[in-house]
């Protein structure tokens, strides 16, 4: 499976964990208007939606849920 993000948009390590909240800081900071989920609450009820949801959505786009530890 190919992965739908950028290179430089994944955060595939732990580097790039570690940077994760910096980069959304910064967007939001910069695009915070054109955000779904403008406060952090939103934010975070959006993601825990995501997160229950990715089974569903890798199957309605024609892939399988990436193993545990890929």
């Amino acid at each position: 499976m190919t992965n739908p993000l950028a290179a430089a948009d994944r955060v595939d390590d732990r580097e790039a964990f570690i940077a994760f909240p910096a980069r959304l800081r910064t967007d939001h900071a910069e695009h915070g208007d054109a955000w779904e989920n403008g406060t952090l609450d939103a934010f975070l009820d959006g993601l825990e939606v995501r997160v229950s949801d990715a089974p569903g959505w890798y199957g309605s786009h024609g892939h399988d849920l990436p193993a545990r530890g890929a």
